[in-house]
């Protein structure tokens, strides 16, 4: 006969299974694209992580396929011409760590030549499509991130066409804690109306030299739905979000691109976009 303790630890096991699974979907998945300073008074070798997380838990995380792209595009002043630099040169696979084992995960150490100028630097990453078995589909997400040098604007504001994009209306180098944020949501060019979009804080801040996130959350959660903050862009594709404080913060437009099949399955083409907020002192 079978001891009735084993039905009940089988039964508490498949219980937490579960609730890791359904979690795990409900969490938002943010393509993350790293350095520590987006705004910088000089041209510096620049170290970028690429994970594929959920950033206001610190995890869990997936493994990512190698990049499709990943690349600069950078202008000095509103009359120069922007030029375009391929850096897949430079990416590196990594084990991102974390106490659910490793993760497949990248690196791009780039040199100081890449950001000499004044200017921004538009840093685009275009990562293969992620198969979320969870949710039975495939997900793609076209992240960027922006550096400026010497505070020289350029073409921070500059759609790019895109397959999925955030457009800013402000600097995302550049936010002061507590002041709006906007931005339009784009795929090929044109505005998505109505397009769903996804808020997360950086909660737990990466270790680069350590692969890993930071045990110690930034901030404590008053329950989960203060997690991942979902709003709706108007019919002109128009959104604006709070800032509420220093960090890092993501924004992702949910599948908003054009392709919706990958190998058979549903394809989500979601567009991010990373900021980076700074206190007045």
């Amino acid at each position: 006969m079978i001891d009735r303790r084993f039905f009940s630890i089988f039964k508490t096991s498949i219980f937490l299974l579960c609730t890791v699974l359904i979690n795990t979907s409900a969490y938002g998945h943010f393509q993350m694209l790293y350095t520590p300073e987006m705004a910088l008074t000089r041209g510096q070798a620049t170290q970028f992580t690429m994970v594929f997380t959920h950033p206001v838990h610190g995890g869990p995380h997936m493994d990512m396929g190698l990049p499709e792209q990943f690349y600069v595009v950078s202008q000095r002043g509103g009359e120069a011409q922007p030029k375009r630099t391929d850096l897949l040169e430079y990416v590196q696979p990594i084990d991102w760590l974390s106490s659910q084992g490793a993760t497949q995960a990248y690196t791009a150490s780039l040199p100081r030549s890449v950001t000499r100028s004044l200017g921004d630097y538009v840093f685009v990453l275009q990562p293969a499509p992620y198969y979320e078995s969870n949710e039975d589909k495939y997900i793609q997400q076209f992240t960027r991130v922006m550096l400026n040098i010497g505070g020289v604007p350029g073409n921070w504001s500059e759609p790019m066409g895109l397959p999925a994009e955030i457009q800013p209306l402000n600097k995302p180098y550049a936010n002061w804690t507590g002041g709006l944020f906007r931005g339009i949501v784009l795929a090929d060019g044109e505005p998505v109306p109505n397009a769903e979009i996804e808020i997360e804080y950086m909660n737990h801040m990466p270790d680069q030299d350590a692969n890993r996130f930071s045990e110690a959350a930034e901030v404590e959660l008053p329950q989960d739905s203060y997690g991942t903050m979902t709003i709706y862009a108007n019919d002109r594709g128009e959104f604006s979000i709070g800032l509420p404080r220093a960090g890092w913060w993501g924004i992702c437009a949910l599948a908003i691109g054009a392709d919706t099949e990958h190998n058979g399955k549903s394809l989500s083409q979601d567009a991010v976009l990373w900021l980076q907020v700074k206190d007045m002192k």
